[in-house]
């Protein structure tokens, strides 16, 4: 044994992962760099689409939301279901379609609904339910457990198995770049909640994961397309949670509680946290909130229901709400958005 495996051997796994999370991080933000502006895309080398949509949602904020919808991920139908039944309730159609990379058979028609979205006008934004690399995709994998100190540890099972997953994604991701289509990229979503992989590990395994990630897909794949959203879990808005403002250009939180009004509380822990630094958004819900209650202290960029019951259900959204709900001043429909968004 080396006298640095008998320095490692002596650390717990939470320095260890706290080492690793400190080091990760200054791949993002080297020694010396200016902060950033507020309302600038942290990667300096953003592509020109993913500059000029930033742009655009930076102007809205603070006056309008755009109304948002989580397509199904489980049938070749994907969006259709939840956008036929938005325009035969509205006459509307979503500002922003959000996609998932969650199943392995569905990923390149993910890219092809998400490259139709964009060039027919509206905005793709795209989360990964990442089941635990070492066991499989899915769900429920998604849920399991995954060694993420070991995974942080270069040469490791657990760590080839990460990157494995990580480059493969990556390619996805390289696919929409080169269609020049931006992408709201959303990983490690609800990360401060203790139900996903990602999140059973406390903030520091969580910020080492984001700058890891962060750096890999921009630094060595070259993903210039993608706007780096972070996202809460509602019940647990926790400074300890933020991978940082050099890794961050939007921050949100959720909540699927019933009759939930503005969320204004909720809004303004991410925004104690955030300032003015970065949008904030709702990036997922169940009941679509009341435009008449958004203001100064629920400024949510965009809200994005979750699909299936969470539209339909009765209980969470009723179709005369609805209708009332995307007529107003307040939301941002597809057609409302501006031509240029075309790619």
């Amino acid at each position: 044994m080396t006298a640095s495996d008998g320095i490692i051997d002596m650390l717990t796994r939470r320095d260890t992962i706290t080492a690793i999370a400190g080091a990760a991080a200054t791949l993002a933000l080297p020694a010396g760099a200016a902060p950033l502006a507020a309302h600038t895309l942290s990667n300096p080398r953003a592509s020109r689409e993913a500059q000029r949509l930033y742009a655009y949602l930076c102007s809205q904020y603070g006056s309008k939301t755009l109304t948002g919808q989580q397509e199904q991920n489980f049938t070749t139908a994907g969006a259709r279901v939840e956008l036929d039944y938005l325009q035969r309730v509205t006459g509307e159609q979503p500002a922003l379609v959000g996609f998932d990379y969650i199943e392995p058979r569905d990923q390149d028609a993910v890219n092809d609904r998400a490259t139709s979205w964009w060039r027919s006008g509206g905005v793709v934004s795209i989360c990964w339910h990442w089941g635990a690399p070492d066991i499989g995709t899915g769900y429920d994998n998604s849920k399991k457990d995954f060694d993420v100190a070991a995974a942080l540890k270069p040469g490791t099972a657990a760590n080839l198995a990460m990157m494995r997953d990580l480059d493969h994604v990556a390619g996805l991701l390289t696919v929409l770049r080169d269609r020049r289509v931006p992408v709201l990229w959303r990983p490690f979503h609800e990360f401060s909640g203790d139900w996903f992989w990602w999140g059973k590990h406390g903030p520091d395994a969580l910020k080492a994961l984001w700058a890891m990630m962060y750096d890999r897909y921009t630094r060595v794949h070259g993903l210039d397309n993608l706007i780096w959203v972070c996202g809460w879990a509602g019940q647990n808005v926790d400074p300890a949670w933020y991978p940082g403002r050099a890794m961050v250009d939007i921050a949100g939180a959720d909540i699927y509680a019933k009759d939930h009004g503005n969320l204004a509380p909720m809004f303004a822990q991410v925004k104690a946290i955030v300032g003015d630094s970065v949008p904030i958004c709702l990036h997922e819900n169940g009941p679509v909130p009341d435009p008449a209650l958004l203001g100064p202290e629920a400024d949510w960029l965009w809200f994005m229901t979750w699909h299936t019951r969470w539209l339909t259900g009765r209980d969470q959204n009723t179709p005369e709400l609805l209708k009332r709900y995307f007529a107003s001043d307040r939301y941002i429909t597809k057609d409302e958005l501006p031509a240029w968004i075309k790619a």
